[in-house]
C-alpha cells in the first residue's frame, strides 16, 4: 500500500490506534494531518513522523466534539495539506453507566465525541472530496457497534449509531467516487483500555480478562488495527464501501462468549 501524493487526516492521533494509523500512513508516503485535543502528545507524534520516519505531517489541536472548532480547524489546514483525500476518524471516548444511572452531561459528552464528531468531520470534508471525485473514509467503531457490554449505555449507543452514519455516507456519495467503511476493534491494548482497567480495584485482573476475550488469547495491538484501516483507505479496497470490518481476535465468534466455550455445554473435548 503506497499513499504517495495522498493527504490523510487522522483524528485521535496522539495515542493508541490513531497514533499507529498516522505513523503507518506516513511510512507509506502519505502526507498526514494529525488532530487531537492533547497538544503535547500530538506534537510528539508529528515530530516523530518528521524525524524518525522521514514523513510529512502537521498537527492541529482540536476538540472534534465541537462543531465550530472542527470547521475552524479544517479551514486552517495548511495549503500543502488542504486537499484531504483520506479520513481515519479514530477519536473516541469510553464512559460507563446504565440507561438509568448515566447523567445528562455524560450522555451528551460521550455521544458528542463518539458520534457527533464523525458527522462534523465528514460534513466538512465531503465537499472537497466530491469536487475532486475521490475520497475514502474510515470511521472507528467497536465490537460494541454490534453487541453491548453492561454498564455502557452511552458508548454502545454512539458506536451503534456510527454504523448508520457510515452507511448513509456510503449510499449518498458512492456516485461521487467516495467510499465509507467502519473498522470495529475488540479489546486493543491502548491507553484507553488501561484507563478503564484502572477504575477497578484489581486492574491486572481486568486486563487478564481482556486478553481472554479473544479466541487468539490476547488483546490486539494498535498496529494490527491500523493495518486494516490502511487497507480500507487504500485502492486495494476499491470495491468496498458500506462495510463494517471486525478486528477482534475472534471475540464475537463463540456462542455464549469465550468463558462459556471453556466451561459450558460441549466444553469437553477429546
Amino acid at each position: 500500500m503506497n499513499f504517495s501524493g495522498k493527504i490523510a487526516l487522522v483524528t485521535g492521533a496522539a495515542s493508541g490506534i490513531g497514533r499507529a494509523t498516522a505513523i503507518s500512513l506516513a511510512n507509506r508516503n502519505a502526507h498526514v494531518v494529525l488532530m487531537d485535543r492533547n497538544a503535547k502528545l500530538g506534537k510528539e507524534v508529528a515530530d516523530e513522523i518528521e524525524t524518525l520516519h522521514k514523513g510529512s505531517s502537521v498537527f492541529l489541536e482540536t476538540d472534534v466534539s465541537d462543531a465550530a472548532a472542527v470547521a475552524k480547524c479544517i479551514g486552517q489546514i495548511p495549503e500543502r495539506f488542504a486537499a484531504v483525500d483520506l479520513l481515519a476518524h479514530c477519536a473516541g471516548v469510553q464512559s460507563y453507566g446504565t440507561a438509568m444511572s448515566t447523567d445528562d452531561e455524560a450522555w451528551r459528552q460521550t455521544l458528542a465525541v463518539d458520534l457527533d464528531s464523525a458527522f462534523y468531520l465528514t460534513r466538512a470534508l465531503l465537499p472537497g472530496m466530491k469536487s475532486r471525485g475521490r475520497g475514502s473514509i474510515v470511521l472507528i467503531g467497536s465490537t460494541q457497534s454490534y453487541v453491548a457490554h453492561r454498564n455502557s449505555a452511552a458508548y454502545v449507543t454512539g458506536k451503534h449509531a456510527l454504523l448508520g452514519l457510515m452507511r448513509s455516507i456510503a449510499v449518498d456519495f458512492a456516485s461521487a467516487g467516495i467510499r465509507a467503511n467502519c473498522v470495529l476493534p475488540g479489546a486493543i491494548d491502548t491507553p484507553s483500555i488501561r484507563w478503564s482497567a484502572s477504575l477497578d480495584a484489581n486492574p491486572e485482573k481486568v486486563l487478564d480478562a481482556c486478553h481472554k476475550l479473544a479466541l487468539l488469547g490476547r488483546m490486539g495491538n494498535p498496529e494490527e488495527v491500523a493495518n486494516v484501516i490502511l487497507f480500507l483507505l487504500s485502492d486495494m479496497a476499491s470495491y468496498m464501501t458500506g462495510s463494517a470490518v471486525v478486528v477482534d481476535g475472534g471475540q464475537l465468534v463463540p456462542c455464549g462468549g469465550t468463558a462459556f466455550q471453556l466451561t459450558g455445554t460441549g466444553a469437553e473435548q477429546d
